[in-house]
């Protein structure tokens, strides 16, 4: 549990007391251990405080918390973006002007011409399933199998994008407008 020590005359306190390590913990956003009071305030609120949080720690505290969920939200929104593996990813191209020219007799003008450029690569999905080959306990005696299961990749895929679904889902919508 912790309190804080306020010198006297003065508006913030000096010092958090923690009376499990029997330590004090300067207030100072650099201090590792201060970060560790951080980090009890998110996850335990005022039930790891005597007393009152300060207003300055709590302050902090729900500083510290924002930038987390918007560090989690932003790498959740890459992992999304990024392509399905069992759809795999078509080309896309785009016209671009080349290096050569030619003249346009209606404008007289020298004119670009087109090329047509891949900025993204197609990508093929994987194969949706793998056959395993199930050995057996007594290879004297019983006959190697084997099953078709899902392919292990698409499984991750789906597990990633599950976990990075639920954390868009439960970001605030004050996190998402700082995105």
């Amino acid at each position: 549990m912790y309190s804080t020590y306020t010198v006297p005359h003065s508006s913030g306190p000096f010092y958090i007391v923690c009376d499990v390590t029997n330590t004090t913990i300067p207030v100072a956003i650099v201090n590792r251990l201060y970060q560790q009071v951080l980090d009890d305030v998110i996850e335990q609120g005022a039930d790891c405080w005597d007393g009152d949080i300060p207003t300055e720690i709590q302050t902090d505290a729900d500083s510290k918390k924002f930038d987390q969920q918007l560090a989690s939200y932003k790498l959740a929104k890459e992992r999304l973006e990024q392509y399905v593996l069992s759809v795999g990813r078509e080309e896309v191209t785009e016209s671009r002007p080349g290096p050569e020219q030619v003249w346009d007799e209606e404008t007289e003008q020298m004119v670009d011409v087109m090329v047509d450029v891949i900025t993204v690569t197609a990508i093929e999905p994987v194969d949706a399933t793998v056959t395993r080959i199930i050995y057996p306990d007594d290879v004297l005696t019983e006959e190697v199998t084997e099953e078709t299961i899902e392919n292990p990749l698409i499984t991750k895929d789906k597990a990633e994008r599950a976990e990075a679904q639920a954390i868009v889902d439960a970001t605030p919508q004050p996190v998402i407008d700082a995105s």
